[in-house]
């Protein structure tokens, strides 16, 4: 949770466990970008809303003993899982601390590289959002964020219904003033921000029925199921409905589902 932004996803039954499937699914591109990035040991990074997890232990295993992992969220819950998950993989060089993503209150140009994923567009306020990561990274250090465009979000054989909870998931997003489709418009954002060298990597993921992640849009509309209903997206009989159709849609060996696009992008704080 981000706490400035409009955050409308609920910490509900099985959202901890959505999110670390989440960051399963995307362990491998997050890998590669941390590489082309050139993550070393001894560096100090810093994961915004990292959640349960996030990239923490990537970038731990990456800094080494010489260097400092630090994970921020709103959530003392989530906190407190990554705090357990950290230690019993032996990571005594991850830092976890509780506060604001858009307002850290952290020191000023102080770590090599700061990330954020899935917060500029789920919670609001990009730009305000990039221009605290990026005073946050020291000169000539980098900012990295991870954002997703909806647009992707589609299953094969196509469903009414996936397509019915597809939409309410946008919308309910929309209804709190965020973007969902902000890849589209990430590196732009960066460029305007003044960071320099700014790279630019999209990736998709698709899944088979037998595989974890897709489930993904039914737990995600659960844990939206309160903005779904407040907004009046859908009625709550019309949501069991097309959940449980969804369900069994992507239960079948021959339904394969996209993710959405995700746009990585980073650059670096001018010297």
């Amino acid at each position: 949770m981000a706490t400035a932004g409009t955050y409308p996803i609920e910490r509900s039954a099985g959202e901890i466990e959505r999110l670390e499937m989440q960051s399963e699914a995307m362990r491998f591109d997050a890998s590669v970008m941390l590489d082309r990035i050139g993550v070393a040991p001894g560096w100090r990074c810093l994961d915004l809303a990292c959640g349960p997890g996030g990239i923490v232990e990537l970038l731990a295993e990456r800094v080494g003993a010489r260097g400092r992992a630090v994970g921020l969220d709103a959530d003392p819950v989530f906190l407190e899982h990554a705090r357990k998950r950290a230690s019993a993989r032996g990571l005594d060089n991850v830092e976890l601390v509780q506060g604001d993503a858009y307002r850290t209150g952290l020191p000023r140009a102080s770590f090599d590289l700061v990330h954020v994923r899935f917060v500029a567009s789920t919670a609001g306020r990009p730009e305000a959002l990039v221009a605290e990561a990026r005073s946050l990274a020291r000169p000539g250090g980098f900012v990295a964020f991870q954002e997703g465009d909806v647009s992707t979000l589609r299953c094969y054989p196509p469903l009414p219904a996936w397509d019915r909870l597809a939409q309410a998931l946008e919308q309910a997003f929309a209804r709190e003033g965020n973007d969902i489709r902000l890849a589209q418009r990430l590196f732009r954002i960066f460029r305007d921000a003044g960071l320099e060298d700014v790279r630019y990597r999209p990736f998709i993921a698709g899944f088979r029925s037998d595989e974890p992640m897709a489930g993904f849009l039914p737990a995600t509309i659960e844990s939206l199921r309160g903005a779904i209903l407040r907004h009046r997206l859908m009625t709550e009989s019309d949501l069991e409905d097309a959940l449980a159709q969804c369900r069994r849609h992507l239960a079948d060996p021959g339904t394969v589902s996209t993710y959405p696009t995700v746009a990585q992008v980073w650059g670096r704080r001018p010297q």
